[in-house]
Protein backbone atom coordinates (compact mmCIF):
# COMPACT_ATOMS: atom_id res chain seq x y z
CA UNK A 1 0.00 0.00 0.00
CA UNK A 2 1.60 3.26 -1.14
CA UNK A 3 1.93 6.34 1.37
CA UNK A 4 -1.18 8.53 0.22
CA UNK A 5 -3.27 5.32 0.57
CA UNK A 6 -2.27 4.53 3.93
CA UNK A 7 -2.56 8.18 4.91
CA UNK A 8 -6.00 8.12 3.50
CA UNK A 9 -7.12 4.83 5.42
CA UNK A 10 -5.71 6.45 8.40
CA UNK A 11 -7.90 9.46 8.32
CA UNK A 12 -10.84 7.03 7.39
CA UNK A 13 -10.36 5.36 10.86
CA UNK A 14 -10.02 8.96 12.30
CA UNK A 15 -13.69 10.10 11.18
CA UNK A 16 -15.03 6.80 12.27
CA UNK A 17 -13.37 7.48 15.62
CA UNK A 18 -14.67 11.34 15.61
CA UNK A 19 -17.99 10.03 15.15
CA UNK A 20 -18.10 6.97 17.83
CA UNK A 21 -15.57 8.69 20.09
CA UNK A 22 -16.91 12.42 19.87
CA UNK A 23 -20.55 12.21 18.67
CA UNK A 24 -19.39 14.66 16.18
CA UNK A 25 -20.18 14.37 12.53
CA UNK A 26 -18.72 17.35 10.54
CA UNK A 27 -20.69 16.02 7.32
CA UNK A 28 -23.99 17.14 8.75
CA UNK A 29 -22.61 20.59 9.42
CA UNK A 30 -24.85 22.56 6.77
CA UNK A 31 -23.86 25.97 7.37
CA UNK A 32 -21.61 28.62 8.94
CA UNK A 33 -22.11 32.55 9.24
CA UNK A 34 -18.73 33.71 8.06
CA UNK A 35 -18.91 37.31 8.91
CA UNK A 36 -15.40 38.52 7.50
CA UNK A 37 -12.79 37.27 5.01
CA UNK A 38 -8.88 37.13 5.58
CA UNK A 39 -7.91 40.01 3.57
CA UNK A 40 -10.73 42.10 4.41
CA UNK A 41 -9.08 41.40 8.64
CA UNK A 42 -5.87 42.34 6.91
CA UNK A 43 -7.31 45.88 6.01
CA UNK A 44 -8.95 46.69 8.85
CA UNK A 45 -6.64 45.40 11.48
CA UNK A 46 -3.84 46.17 9.97
CA UNK A 47 -2.54 49.21 12.06
CA UNK A 48 -2.24 46.73 15.01
CA UNK A 49 0.92 47.16 17.08
CA UNK A 50 2.48 44.01 18.50
CA UNK A 51 0.89 42.17 21.19
CA UNK A 52 -2.00 44.42 20.63
CA UNK A 53 -5.41 42.51 20.21
CA UNK A 54 -8.65 44.51 18.27
CA UNK A 55 -11.78 44.74 20.35
CA UNK A 56 -13.92 43.25 17.75
CA UNK A 57 -14.41 39.70 17.11
CA UNK A 58 -14.49 38.69 13.89
CA UNK A 59 -15.70 34.88 12.10
CA UNK A 60 -14.38 33.10 8.90
CA UNK A 61 -14.25 30.06 7.29
CA UNK A 62 -11.57 28.45 5.32
CA UNK A 63 -9.04 25.14 4.70
CA UNK A 64 -6.41 24.59 7.07
CA UNK A 65 -3.29 24.72 5.47
CA UNK A 66 -1.01 24.24 8.04
CA UNK A 67 -0.93 22.94 11.41
CA UNK A 68 1.82 23.95 14.68
CA UNK A 69 1.41 22.17 18.04
CA UNK A 70 2.83 23.26 21.15
CA UNK A 71 0.90 22.04 24.08
CA UNK A 72 -1.32 24.56 25.70
CA UNK A 73 -0.74 26.89 22.41
CA UNK A 74 -0.82 25.64 18.82
CA UNK A 75 -1.02 27.87 15.50
CA UNK A 76 -2.88 27.32 12.24
CA UNK A 77 -3.10 28.83 8.81
CA UNK A 78 -6.29 29.39 7.20
CA UNK A 79 -6.97 29.68 3.74
CA UNK A 80 -10.06 31.80 2.11
CA UNK A 81 -10.67 32.96 -1.03
CA UNK A 82 -8.69 36.30 -0.60
CA UNK A 83 -5.57 34.62 1.46
CA UNK A 84 -4.11 33.33 4.14
CA UNK A 85 -3.89 34.36 7.74
CA UNK A 86 -2.31 32.79 11.11
CA UNK A 87 -4.91 31.48 13.93
CA UNK A 88 -3.53 31.15 17.44
CA UNK A 89 -5.31 28.37 19.36
CA UNK A 90 -4.65 28.52 23.73
CA UNK A 91 -6.16 26.17 25.97
CA UNK A 92 -6.36 28.98 28.80
CA UNK A 93 -9.06 30.90 25.71
CA UNK A 94 -10.54 27.40 24.72
CA UNK A 95 -10.96 25.81 27.25
CA UNK A 96 -9.75 21.65 28.37
CA UNK A 97 -12.56 19.97 26.16
CA UNK A 98 -12.65 22.17 22.63
CA UNK A 99 -9.15 22.94 23.05
CA UNK A 100 -8.51 18.79 23.20
CA UNK A 101 -11.35 18.37 20.30
CA UNK A 102 -8.60 21.07 18.18
CA UNK A 103 -4.91 18.76 18.99
CA UNK A 104 -7.30 15.38 18.55
CA UNK A 105 -9.31 15.73 15.47
CA UNK A 106 -8.34 18.86 13.38
CA UNK A 107 -5.87 17.64 10.37
CA UNK A 108 -4.23 20.23 7.66
CA UNK A 109 -7.33 20.05 4.61
CA UNK A 110 -10.09 20.46 7.48
CA UNK A 111 -12.72 23.04 6.65
CA UNK A 112 -12.63 25.44 10.21
CA UNK A 113 -14.95 27.78 10.89
CA UNK A 114 -13.39 29.91 13.66
CA UNK A 115 -14.38 33.13 15.67
CA UNK A 116 -12.04 35.14 17.79
CA UNK A 117 -9.93 38.60 18.26
CA UNK A 118 -7.63 40.08 15.73
CA UNK A 119 -4.28 40.33 17.17
CA UNK A 120 -0.45 41.32 16.05
CA UNK A 121 1.91 38.41 17.35
CA UNK A 122 5.43 39.17 18.82
CA UNK A 123 6.83 38.64 15.75
CA UNK A 124 4.75 41.10 13.70
CA UNK A 125 2.67 38.75 12.24
CA UNK A 126 -1.31 40.07 12.32
CA UNK A 127 -3.20 36.69 13.38
CA UNK A 128 -6.68 35.54 15.22
CA UNK A 129 -7.02 34.90 18.47
CA UNK A 130 -9.33 31.93 18.32
CA UNK A 131 -12.16 31.83 21.14
CA UNK A 132 -14.36 29.13 19.46
CA UNK A 133 -14.42 27.19 16.22
CA UNK A 134 -15.95 24.60 14.10
CA UNK A 135 -15.26 21.98 12.32
CA UNK A 136 -17.19 21.80 9.41
CA UNK A 137 -15.69 19.59 6.95
CA UNK A 138 -13.17 16.52 7.14
CA UNK A 139 -10.44 15.95 4.66
CA UNK A 140 -9.88 12.26 3.85
CA UNK A 141 -6.72 12.78 1.71
CA UNK A 142 -3.82 15.06 2.67
CA UNK A 143 -2.48 17.86 1.09
CA UNK A 144 0.30 18.12 -0.95
CA UNK A 145 3.39 18.64 1.31
CA UNK A 146 3.54 22.46 0.38
CA UNK A 147 4.07 22.70 -3.74
CA UNK A 148 6.27 19.92 -3.74
CA UNK A 149 3.09 17.44 -4.14
CA UNK A 150 2.09 18.66 -7.65
CA UNK A 151 4.83 19.44 -9.78
CA UNK A 152 3.57 17.54 -12.21
CA UNK A 153 1.52 19.84 -14.89
CA UNK A 154 -0.70 17.26 -15.82
CA UNK A 155 -1.86 17.14 -12.54
CA UNK A 156 -2.06 20.36 -11.45
CA UNK A 157 -4.97 20.44 -14.72
CA UNK A 158 -6.37 17.29 -14.07
CA UNK A 159 -7.00 17.79 -10.00
CA UNK A 160 -7.98 21.89 -10.65
CA UNK A 161 -9.46 21.80 -7.66
CA UNK A 162 -5.83 20.50 -5.82
CA UNK A 163 -4.41 23.26 -7.43
CA UNK A 164 -6.54 26.07 -6.95
CA UNK A 165 -6.86 25.05 -3.28
CA UNK A 166 -2.48 25.07 -2.94
CA UNK A 167 -1.60 27.21 -5.24
CA UNK A 168 -2.27 30.91 -4.97
CA UNK A 169 -1.02 31.82 -8.33
CA UNK A 170 -3.74 29.75 -9.79
CA UNK A 171 -6.27 31.07 -7.96
CA UNK A 172 -4.80 34.94 -9.56
CA UNK A 173 -5.28 33.70 -13.22
CA UNK A 174 -8.94 32.68 -12.97
CA UNK A 175 -9.37 36.26 -10.36
CA UNK A 176 -8.08 37.94 -13.68
CA UNK A 177 -9.71 36.02 -16.14
CA UNK A 178 -13.31 36.82 -14.58
CA UNK A 179 -12.63 40.75 -14.50
CA UNK A 180 -11.13 40.51 -17.89
CA UNK A 181 -14.68 39.22 -19.23
CA UNK A 182 -16.62 41.64 -16.99
CA UNK A 183 -14.69 44.57 -18.59
CA UNK A 184 -15.37 43.62 -21.91
CA UNK A 185 -19.37 43.42 -20.94
CA UNK A 186 -19.03 46.66 -19.34
CA UNK A 187 -16.78 48.64 -21.79
CA UNK A 188 -19.17 47.04 -24.35
CA UNK A 189 -22.76 48.01 -23.02
CA UNK A 190 -21.28 51.45 -21.93
CA UNK A 191 -21.20 51.85 -26.21
CA UNK A 192 -24.27 50.74 -27.20
CA UNK A 193 -23.86 46.64 -28.02
CA UNK A 194 -25.94 44.26 -26.88
CA UNK A 195 -25.34 40.99 -25.63
CA UNK A 196 -26.91 37.84 -27.03
CA UNK A 197 -26.95 34.33 -27.55
CA UNK A 198 -27.11 32.16 -30.23
CA UNK A 199 -27.04 28.05 -30.64
CA UNK A 200 -24.47 25.82 -29.60
CA UNK A 201 -26.07 22.78 -31.54
CA UNK A 202 -26.50 24.16 -34.92
CA UNK A 203 -27.71 22.02 -38.34
CA UNK A 204 -24.83 23.00 -40.13
CA UNK A 205 -21.42 24.03 -38.98
CA UNK A 206 -19.69 27.16 -40.41
CA UNK A 207 -18.10 30.63 -39.25
CA UNK A 208 -14.97 29.18 -39.18
CA UNK A 209 -12.49 27.18 -41.35
CA UNK A 210 -12.40 24.19 -38.51
CA UNK A 211 -13.64 20.61 -38.03
CA UNK A 212 -16.89 20.31 -35.85
CA UNK A 213 -17.75 17.69 -33.09
CA UNK A 214 -21.18 15.81 -34.23
CA UNK A 215 -23.79 14.88 -32.60
CA UNK A 216 -27.52 13.05 -33.00
CA UNK A 217 -30.65 14.45 -32.36
CA UNK A 218 -33.60 11.80 -32.04
CA UNK A 219 -36.51 13.88 -32.20
CA UNK A 220 -35.73 15.54 -35.22
CA UNK A 221 -33.55 12.34 -36.53
CA UNK A 222 -30.75 14.36 -37.61
CA UNK A 223 -27.03 15.64 -37.10
CA UNK A 224 -26.26 18.51 -35.05
CA UNK A 225 -22.54 19.95 -34.97
CA UNK A 226 -21.26 21.82 -31.45
CA UNK A 227 -21.14 25.16 -33.11
CA UNK A 228 -17.56 26.25 -34.11
CA UNK A 229 -18.16 30.08 -34.33
CA UNK A 230 -21.63 31.93 -33.99
CA UNK A 231 -20.86 34.25 -36.70
CA UNK A 232 -23.47 33.62 -38.86
CA UNK A 233 -26.37 33.32 -36.46
CA UNK A 234 -25.02 36.87 -35.05
CA UNK A 235 -24.99 38.59 -39.15
CA UNK A 236 -28.52 37.27 -39.27
CA UNK A 237 -29.30 39.65 -35.95
CA UNK A 238 -27.94 42.56 -38.53
CA UNK A 239 -30.55 41.52 -40.91
CA UNK A 240 -33.10 41.21 -38.50
CA UNK A 241 -32.46 45.06 -37.62
CA UNK A 242 -30.15 44.90 -34.55
CA UNK A 243 -27.23 47.25 -35.10
CA UNK A 244 -24.46 46.09 -32.17
CA UNK A 245 -24.23 42.83 -31.10
CA UNK A 246 -21.99 40.74 -29.15
CA UNK A 247 -21.87 37.05 -27.72
CA UNK A 248 -19.29 35.76 -25.36
CA UNK A 249 -19.52 31.84 -25.25
CA UNK A 250 -18.08 28.77 -26.14
CA UNK A 251 -17.16 27.22 -29.19
CA UNK A 252 -16.06 23.33 -29.81
CA UNK A 253 -13.46 22.39 -32.75
CA UNK A 254 -12.65 18.67 -33.35
CA UNK A 255 -8.95 19.73 -33.78
CA UNK A 256 -5.30 19.10 -31.97
CA UNK A 257 -4.52 20.30 -28.53
CA UNK A 258 -1.23 22.15 -28.33
CA UNK A 259 -0.24 25.22 -25.57
CA UNK A 260 -2.56 27.60 -27.57
CA UNK A 261 -5.39 25.16 -28.81
CA UNK A 262 -8.41 23.77 -26.49
CA UNK A 263 -10.91 21.47 -28.21
CA UNK A 264 -13.73 23.95 -26.28
CA UNK A 265 -12.61 27.58 -25.71
CA UNK A 266 -14.00 31.33 -25.11
CA UNK A 267 -14.62 34.13 -27.50
CA UNK A 268 -16.21 37.38 -28.02
CA UNK A 269 -18.12 37.87 -31.25
CA UNK A 270 -19.13 41.57 -32.17
CA UNK A 271 -20.97 42.77 -34.79
CA UNK A 272 -21.78 46.15 -35.69
CA UNK A 273 -23.52 47.89 -38.07
CA UNK A 274 -22.68 50.89 -40.39
CA UNK A 275 -18.98 50.57 -39.71
CA UNK A 276 -15.59 48.70 -41.78
CA UNK A 277 -12.48 47.16 -40.09
CA UNK A 278 -11.24 50.21 -39.99
CA UNK A 279 -13.79 51.28 -37.47
CA UNK A 280 -13.20 47.97 -35.50
CA UNK A 281 -9.72 48.58 -35.02
CA UNK A 282 -9.76 52.22 -33.52
CA UNK A 283 -12.43 50.08 -31.00
CA UNK A 284 -10.74 47.49 -30.13
CA UNK A 285 -7.00 49.63 -29.87
CA UNK A 286 -9.47 51.49 -27.29
CA UNK A 287 -11.29 48.37 -25.56
CA UNK A 288 -8.09 45.96 -25.55
CA UNK A 289 -5.72 48.78 -23.87
CA UNK A 290 -8.32 50.15 -21.22
CA UNK A 291 -8.47 46.24 -20.37
CA UNK A 292 -4.84 46.21 -19.82
CA UNK A 293 -4.92 49.06 -18.23
CA UNK A 294 -7.27 48.28 -15.75
CA UNK A 295 -5.93 44.85 -14.93
CA UNK A 296 -2.25 45.75 -14.80
CA UNK A 297 -2.12 48.89 -13.99
CA UNK A 298 -0.26 50.31 -16.98
CA UNK A 299 0.37 49.22 -20.86
CA UNK A 300 3.25 47.79 -20.74
CA UNK A 301 3.80 44.25 -19.78
CA UNK A 302 6.35 41.54 -19.13
CA UNK A 303 5.41 37.79 -21.05
CA UNK A 304 7.66 34.95 -21.84
CA UNK A 305 10.54 37.22 -21.37
CA UNK A 306 9.40 39.79 -23.48
CA UNK A 307 7.94 43.70 -22.98
CA UNK A 308 4.98 43.85 -24.95
CA UNK A 309 3.85 47.55 -25.31
CA UNK A 310 0.14 48.35 -25.81
CA UNK A 311 0.63 51.78 -25.78
CA UNK A 312 -1.77 52.95 -29.02
CA UNK A 313 -1.97 53.05 -31.99
CA UNK A 314 -0.18 49.61 -32.88
CA UNK A 315 1.50 48.68 -36.05
CA UNK A 316 -0.43 47.95 -39.01
CA UNK A 317 1.31 45.51 -42.10
CA UNK A 318 -0.33 43.18 -44.20
CA UNK A 319 0.03 39.74 -45.13
CA UNK A 320 2.65 39.81 -48.03
CA UNK A 321 5.03 42.86 -46.20
CA UNK A 322 5.12 40.51 -43.49
CA UNK A 323 6.33 37.62 -45.45
CA UNK A 324 8.93 39.67 -46.91
CA UNK A 325 10.12 41.14 -43.72
CA UNK A 326 10.49 38.23 -42.09
CA UNK A 327 10.73 35.16 -43.92
CA UNK A 328 12.60 36.94 -46.97
CA UNK A 329 10.04 35.89 -49.58
CA UNK A 330 8.60 38.17 -51.85
CA UNK A 331 5.33 37.24 -53.15
CA UNK A 332 5.67 40.05 -56.02
CA UNK A 333 8.49 38.28 -57.67
CA UNK A 334 6.78 34.84 -57.53
CA UNK A 335 4.83 33.69 -61.00
CA UNK A 336 3.45 30.39 -60.10
CA UNK A 337 3.36 28.29 -57.32
CA UNK A 338 5.97 25.53 -58.27
CA UNK A 339 8.02 28.39 -57.86
CA UNK A 340 7.12 29.61 -54.28
CA UNK A 341 6.48 25.54 -53.20
CA UNK A 342 10.53 24.86 -54.04
CA UNK A 343 11.22 28.37 -52.19
CA UNK A 344 9.22 26.64 -49.34
CA UNK A 345 10.87 23.72 -49.13
CA UNK A 346 14.18 25.27 -48.79
CA UNK A 347 13.24 27.18 -45.54
CA UNK A 348 11.82 23.99 -44.06
CA UNK A 349 8.20 24.17 -44.69
CA UNK A 350 6.20 21.81 -47.38
CA UNK A 351 3.23 23.22 -48.78
CA UNK A 352 1.25 20.06 -49.56
CA UNK A 353 -2.41 21.69 -49.19
CA UNK A 354 -2.06 25.04 -50.79
CA UNK A 355 -3.73 24.72 -54.79
CA UNK A 356 -3.23 28.54 -55.17
CA UNK A 357 -0.42 31.28 -54.45
CA UNK A 358 -3.07 32.69 -52.34
CA UNK A 359 -3.27 29.69 -50.71
CA UNK A 360 0.62 29.42 -50.11
CA UNK A 361 0.94 32.85 -48.84
CA UNK A 362 -1.25 32.13 -46.34
CA UNK A 363 0.14 28.93 -45.60
CA UNK A 364 3.71 30.49 -45.07
CA UNK A 365 2.33 33.26 -43.09
CA UNK A 366 1.27 30.82 -40.70
CA UNK A 367 4.58 28.42 -40.63
CA UNK A 368 7.05 31.48 -40.73
CA UNK A 369 5.83 34.77 -39.50
CA UNK A 370 3.34 34.73 -36.82
CA UNK A 371 5.50 33.37 -34.11
CA UNK A 372 7.93 37.01 -34.45
CA UNK A 373 4.82 38.99 -34.19
CA UNK A 374 5.56 39.89 -30.62
CA UNK A 375 4.13 43.61 -30.13
CA UNK A 376 0.55 43.96 -30.47
CA UNK A 377 0.16 44.18 -34.67
CA UNK A 378 -2.63 44.42 -37.31
CA UNK A 379 -2.13 42.36 -40.57
CA UNK A 380 -3.97 43.06 -43.04
CA UNK A 381 -4.34 42.37 -46.71
CA UNK A 382 -6.32 38.50 -46.70
CA UNK A 383 -6.26 37.13 -50.27
CA UNK A 384 -10.37 36.48 -50.75
CA UNK A 385 -9.50 32.29 -51.45
CA UNK A 386 -9.18 32.17 -47.14
CA UNK A 387 -11.53 35.08 -46.26
CA UNK A 388 -14.73 33.53 -47.48
CA UNK A 389 -16.97 35.86 -45.27
CA UNK A 390 -15.27 38.68 -45.94
CA UNK A 391 -15.40 42.17 -48.01
CA UNK A 392 -13.58 42.16 -51.03
CA UNK A 393 -11.25 45.18 -50.99
CA UNK A 394 -12.44 48.13 -53.31
CA UNK A 395 -8.87 48.99 -54.45
CA UNK A 396 -8.20 45.44 -54.67
CA UNK A 397 -10.61 42.66 -55.26
CA UNK A 398 -8.46 39.52 -54.49
CA UNK A 399 -7.96 40.58 -51.12
CA UNK A 400 -10.53 41.57 -48.30
CA UNK A 401 -10.60 43.95 -45.76
CA UNK A 402 -9.63 41.98 -42.90
CA UNK A 403 -7.16 42.09 -40.23
CA UNK A 404 -6.05 39.70 -37.65
CA UNK A 405 -4.00 40.67 -34.55
CA UNK A 406 -1.27 39.04 -33.19
CA UNK A 407 -0.05 39.73 -29.59
CA UNK A 408 3.30 37.41 -28.21
CA UNK A 409 3.49 35.56 -31.46
CA UNK A 410 -0.14 34.25 -31.71
CA UNK A 411 -2.95 35.35 -33.49
CA UNK A 412 -5.46 37.07 -30.66
CA UNK A 413 -8.41 38.41 -33.00
CA UNK A 414 -10.23 38.20 -36.44
CA UNK A 415 -12.15 40.99 -37.62
CA UNK A 416 -13.19 41.88 -41.12
CA UNK A 417 -15.22 44.25 -43.19
CA UNK A 418 -18.56 41.82 -43.63
CA UNK A 419 -19.60 40.42 -46.89
CA UNK A 420 -23.16 41.26 -47.65
CA UNK A 421 -23.23 40.50 -51.26
CA UNK A 422 -25.64 37.23 -51.08
CA UNK A 423 -24.40 36.67 -54.87
CA UNK A 424 -20.59 36.78 -54.12
CA UNK A 425 -21.30 34.74 -50.98
CA UNK A 426 -23.18 31.65 -52.35
CA UNK A 427 -20.17 31.78 -54.93
CA UNK A 428 -18.11 31.56 -52.38
CA UNK A 429 -19.36 29.29 -50.14
CA UNK A 430 -19.95 27.00 -53.88
CA UNK A 431 -15.90 27.14 -53.66
CA UNK A 432 -15.61 26.13 -50.29
CA UNK A 433 -17.82 23.05 -51.31
CA UNK A 434 -15.54 22.25 -54.33
CA UNK A 435 -12.66 22.04 -51.16
CA UNK A 436 -14.47 20.00 -49.45
CA UNK A 437 -15.20 17.54 -52.35
CA UNK A 438 -11.01 17.67 -52.81
CA UNK A 439 -11.23 16.57 -48.92
CA UNK A 440 -11.01 19.81 -47.14
CA UNK A 441 -12.61 19.02 -44.07
CA UNK A 442 -12.44 22.30 -42.29
CA UNK A 443 -14.32 24.37 -45.65
CA UNK A 444 -17.70 26.40 -45.00
CA UNK A 445 -20.38 23.77 -45.61
CA UNK A 446 -23.07 25.72 -47.72
CA UNK A 447 -25.75 27.61 -45.70
CA UNK A 448 -28.39 28.42 -48.04
CA UNK A 449 -30.92 30.07 -45.22
CA UNK A 450 -27.55 32.78 -44.33
CA UNK A 451 -27.58 33.57 -48.37
CA UNK A 452 -31.27 33.47 -48.40
CA UNK A 453 -31.19 36.01 -45.42
CA UNK A 454 -28.15 38.16 -47.04
CA UNK A 455 -30.69 38.93 -49.95
CA UNK A 456 -33.33 40.57 -47.77
CA UNK A 457 -30.20 42.65 -47.16
CA UNK A 458 -28.04 43.38 -44.52
CA UNK A 459 -26.67 46.50 -44.01
CA UNK A 460 -22.64 47.20 -44.13
CA UNK A 461 -20.78 46.10 -40.93
CA UNK A 462 -17.95 45.23 -39.35
CA UNK A 463 -17.24 41.96 -36.97
CA UNK A 464 -14.29 40.51 -34.89
CA UNK A 465 -13.72 37.28 -33.15
CA UNK A 466 -11.27 37.47 -30.19
CA UNK A 467 -10.08 34.31 -28.52
CA UNK A 468 -10.39 35.28 -24.65
CA UNK A 469 -8.61 32.53 -23.30
CA UNK A 470 -5.50 33.68 -25.56
CA UNK A 471 -5.32 36.86 -24.11
CA UNK A 472 -5.80 35.94 -20.38
CA UNK A 473 -2.76 34.23 -20.95
CA UNK A 474 -0.80 37.28 -21.99
CA UNK A 475 -2.20 38.95 -18.84
CA UNK A 476 -1.68 36.43 -16.93
CA UNK A 477 2.06 35.51 -18.17
CA UNK A 478 0.49 31.94 -18.58
CA UNK A 479 2.52 29.97 -21.66
CA UNK A 480 -0.36 27.63 -22.04
CA UNK A 481 -4.00 28.25 -22.92
CA UNK A 482 -4.92 25.47 -20.50
CA UNK A 483 -3.02 27.51 -17.49
CA UNK A 484 -6.57 29.65 -18.13
CA UNK A 485 -8.95 27.02 -18.59
CA UNK A 486 -10.39 25.82 -15.56
CA UNK A 487 -10.73 22.17 -17.17
CA UNK A 488 -8.97 21.64 -20.06
CA UNK A 489 -9.72 18.52 -22.38
CA UNK A 490 -7.12 15.93 -21.24
CA UNK A 491 -6.38 12.32 -22.43
CA UNK A 492 -8.31 9.81 -20.24
CA UNK A 493 -6.59 9.30 -17.09
CA UNK A 494 -4.62 6.23 -17.03
CA UNK A 495 -6.38 3.23 -15.37
CA UNK A 496 -10.06 4.82 -15.38
CA UNK A 497 -12.47 3.01 -17.37
CA UNK A 498 -15.03 4.82 -20.10
CA UNK A 499 -17.78 4.95 -17.28
CA UNK A 500 -15.33 6.51 -14.89
CA UNK A 501 -14.73 3.71 -12.47
CA UNK A 502 -11.65 1.42 -12.43
CA UNK A 503 -8.37 0.37 -11.10
CA UNK A 504 -7.23 4.42 -10.86
CA UNK A 505 -3.75 5.61 -10.07
CA UNK A 506 -3.28 8.42 -7.30
CA UNK A 507 -0.69 10.88 -8.81
CA UNK A 508 0.85 13.43 -6.54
Amino acid sequence: MGEIDEIYRQRLVKLERLKKEAGYDPFKVDRYVKANSSQEIKDRFGYLKEDEVAEEEVSLAGRIMRLRFHGKASFAHIRDETGDIQLYFQYDKLGEEKYGFFKTWVDTGDILGVKGFPFRTKRGELSIWVTDFSLLSKALRALPEKWHGLKDVETRHRQRYLDLMVNLDSRRKFVIRSKVIKLFRELLDARGFMEVETPILQPIATGAAAKPFITYHNALDMNLYLRIAPELYLKRLLVGGFEKVYEIGRNFRNEGISTQHNPEFTSLELYWAYANYEDMIKLFEDILSKIVREITGGLKLEYNGMEIDFTPPWRRITMKEAIKLYAGIDFDNIGNLEEVKAIAKSKGVELEKADSLPAAMFELFEELVEEKLVQPTFVIGYPVEVSPLAKRNAGNPGLTDRFELFIAGFEVANAFSELNDPIDQRRRFEEQAKRRERGDEEAHPMDEDFVRALEYGMPPAAGIGIGIDRFVMILTGSTSIREVILFPHLRPERGIDEDGEGDTEERT
